[in-house]
């Protein structure tokens, strides 16, 4: 009987915590912060965020912090990844000067203007709590598709295979490249002699960890743009689209940039060091394909078929 009881116990035990993990989860449709922490937060944004992300948090120079899109790019992760990429990186102008308290804040109000609801209990600006708030489904958010939208035009690729990568790839990968050995939130060194042009005007504009960030987006966004039906490779071959493996290394381009981009939104460059082998590799499951080939001629051929 003593035996019985034990096991017994044992499930009561487990079936507790499981209900007690399942009602710690909560997402932000459940009424996780108050009316009064969205007014507190609404006063740091005008005074700190209004300029980037313009009134109504429709955006301006920075994205908009509402709507659609807004909740389909942050609704893959808990709370926290919003609350961190705030609390890390903004103002941008004075990255990492808010309070915990001050984030969590800020982050009620822009679930406030998100039409989720408010609660009795406040949210708190800690990373335990955030990471057990979770987002709802997304299916429900995605705008519905529109006669309007279905003719959007699409545009035929401009230049070839090796100008895309020469243009966006190689600079942008480069970056990631550099910020291994050389930190991007270390002070710029300013050298002496002036310039002029638009070159010597906007290139420092972005720098430190945005231009990271900004580079590691392009790498992702980059892998839409070499599976444009009618590119041409710059030999005059077709980009191979249907290959398998070509397509695989897209992907992969997609997922480096990506981890790149949430490496770089920590400001953490011993993770960014590991994901740079991780964009070399991408890159070179393409090349050693498709561009590493003995003569011009033979690019962009896959290796079985050049062999025939």
């Amino acid at each position: 009987m003593s035996s019985f009881l034990g096991r017994f116990g044992v499930v009561i035990l487990l079936s507790s915590t499981i209900a007690l993990q399942a009602a710690q989860t909560q997402t932000v449709r459940q009424g996780v912060y108050t009316e009064a922490q969205a007014t507190r937060g609404q006063a740091i944004y005008k005074d700190r965020c209004i300029s980037c992300h313009g009134d109504g948090l429709a955006g301006r120079s920075g994205p908009p912090l509402t709507g659609d899109a807004f909740v389909t790019v942050w609704s893959k992760e808990p709370l926290f990844e919003l609350a961190s990429k705030v609390r890390n990186t903004m103002p941008q102008t004075d990255p990492g000067t808010l309070s915990w308290q001050q984030t969590a804040d800020l982050i009620a109000y822009i679930l406030q203007a998100g039409k989720f609801p408010s609660g009795g209990t406040e949210l708190r600006g800690d990373e335990q709590a955030l990471k057990e708030i979770t987002w709802p489904a997304t299916s429900g958010t995605q705008p519905k598709p529109t006669p309007a939208a279905a003719q959007v035009p699409s545009f035929p690729p401009a230049g070839n295979l090796a100008q895309v990568m020469r243009g966006i790839l190689f600079p942008s990968s480069n970056i990631i490249f550099d910020a291994q050995t050389h930190d991007p939130g270390a002070p710029k060194k300013t050298e002496g002699g002036t310039g002029g042009g638009a070159s010597s005007t906007f290139a420092n504009i972005y720098t430190g960890w945005p231009l990271v960030e900004h580079s590691a987006l392009a790498l992702a966004e980059t892998a839409n743009l070499i599976m444009i039906p009618g590119r041409l490779c710059q030999n005059g071959k077709p980009v191979p689209l249907d290959q398998e493996d070509f397509r695989k290394a897209a992907q992969g381009l997609v997922d480096a940039g990506l981890a790149a981009h949430k490496a770089a939104q920590a400001k953490n460059q011993e993770q960014l060091v590991e994901v740079s082998n991780q964009v070399a590799e991408a890159c070179a499951a393409c090349h050693e394909i498709y561009r590493d080939a003995p003569t011009d001629a033979e690019r962009c051929t896959p290796k079985s078929a050049a062999k025939k």
